[in-house]
């Protein structure tokens, strides 16, 4: 259950961190380079005493020979292959992707275990993607992703009266997500944007406000016919967060996939909740399909929103 803002914040820190490349389309090329990045490039700097002042700087053969000896050492250094895969050099150091050995990713921690949709549990991320790249051609290749994060467990179906009720938790935890940002951003700005600070400012400040907590539905209900206009930011504010990859206006199932895996283990109904508001089907969720799932009407569905 959804009781307070703390693992929420977690989430929406780590959305692009571990779901970046999680649910790519499987035609995604393997060998684009890496870009490179300014400041990459090892150069000697000067040192403030005299000796080094006076030293001779490297010439740019001296420069081009290490980087050569850099590459040569180790050439995958700026290829990039997508998750699953690791860069491979051949005796003529052609570069190639192939699939990662699960067995020689690197020690997970017990809260990195993630669990598949074969509902088998895996030390990670590295080694799920990896299970997968070897299962590639496969029908278990192409079913197998990532479920959500920790360990398997049950999880029970979700009832027609539990995915009514979901949304009375889910407003007030995505309500209670940017009032714990905005008291942070209080502390150590960085969290919200300017416009994101005033437009929450307003809730924040409310003396109306529900308090963050574990309440009754009855309680939720109430609070959102009584002070519905606290929530609509809050609705807007979570598609904005999800719609990135590319940002178009629709959630697909990559898109909500970090919110979706983070909380199966605590809210069951969030895959059916999800897929139910999907009304036409078309695999993504347009803004106007998730304010209604959400309870927020028609005329207050604003693009403008989306901040």
């Amino acid at each position: 259950m959804l009781r307070d803002a703390s693992q929420p914040l977690q989430i929406t820190k780590r959305q692009n961190e571990e779901f970046e490349e999680a649910e790519q389309k499987e035609d995604e090329e393997d060998n684009t380079p890496a870009q490179s990045h300014k400041g990459e490039e090892v150069t000697n700097s000067p040192k403030s005493t005299e000796q080094d002042q006076n030293a001779e700087w490297p010439s740019q053969e001296d420069e081009d020979r290490f980087q050569d000896n850099t590459q040569s050492i180790n050439p995958c250094r700026n290829f990039h292959c997508k998750r699953g895969k690791v860069c491979q050099a051949d005796e003529q150091e052609k570069l190639s992707c192939v699939c990662q050995d699960p067995a020689a990713c690197p020690p997970a921690k017990d809260h990195e275990y993630v669990c598949g949709t074969d509902n088998k549990t895996y030390d990670g991320t590295c080694q799920l993607f990896g299970t997968k790249c070897k299962l590639e051609g496969t029908k278990m290749g192409h079913q197998l992703h990532l479920d959500y994060m920790g360990s398997c467990k049950y999880i029970p179906p979700c009832t027609d009266y539990e995915v009514d009720h979901f949304p009375l938790r889910m407003r007030d935890w995505l309500k209670n997500v940017l009032m714990q940002l905005y008291e942070r951003d209080l502390d150590r700005s960085g969290f919200l944007s300017d416009k994101q600070r005033s437009k929450v400012k307003k809730i924040y400040q409310n003396e109306k406000r529900l308090m963050a907590g574990d309440h009754p539905a009855e309680l939720l209900l109430h609070d959102f016919e009584k002070n519905y206009h606290m929530y609509v930011y809050p609705v807007h504010w979570q598609f904005s967060q999800l719609d990135r990859h590319p940002a178009n206006r629709l959630l697909s199932h990559s898109e909500l996939a970090p919110l979706r895996a983070s909380l199966v283990p605590m809210e069951h109904c969030i895959t059916r909740f999800f897929q139910e508001c999907d009304a036409d089907r078309n695999k993504h969720v347009s803004l106007k399909e998730w304010c209604h799932c959400f309870g927020i009407k028609e005329e207050d569905t604003d693009e403008n929103l989306l901040f």
